[in-house]
């Protein structure tokens, strides 16, 4: 897989966090704050595939880019980052080896820590 850091999903996550639109959550809240795929999918039919994928900290460029798989590391609600979802993120792509999405989670991380 070749699976990089999503730069515009990045950049959003980021501007949301300066504006408020963070959730400064539990670590273990992921599960039940984490999109449904029900959810994934009206709002990728609502929205499209570029607003859909500025929500992923990872694309994978084995996979077409209007394919739902294309994008990974979810962190936010589509409404908002949360903090459980950055961590989930951050922890994973270290498990993976994916440095530079892990780094950009740990940004996020230290910017949502920083609200408290």
């Amino acid at each position: 897989m070749a699976i990089k850091l999503n730069q515009r999903a990045y950049a959003h996550a980021k501007q949301l966090i300066q504006d408020g639109k963070a959730v400064v959550d539990e670590r273990d809240d992921w599960s039940e704050h984490q999109p449904s795929a029900a959810k994934e999918n009206q709002y990728l039919a609502e929205h499209g595939v570029t607003e859909f994928g500025r929500w992923y900290l990872g694309v994978d460029d084995t996979q077409d880019k209007d394919n739902k798989g294309h994008y990974k590391f979810p962190y936010g609600d589509f409404e908002s980052v949360h903090r459980c979802g950055v961590i989930a993120a951050e922890s994973r792509a270290g498990q993976y080896k994916y440095m530079d999405i892990e780094q950009a989670a740990a940004h996020l991380h230290g910017m949502l820590d920083a609200l408290e």
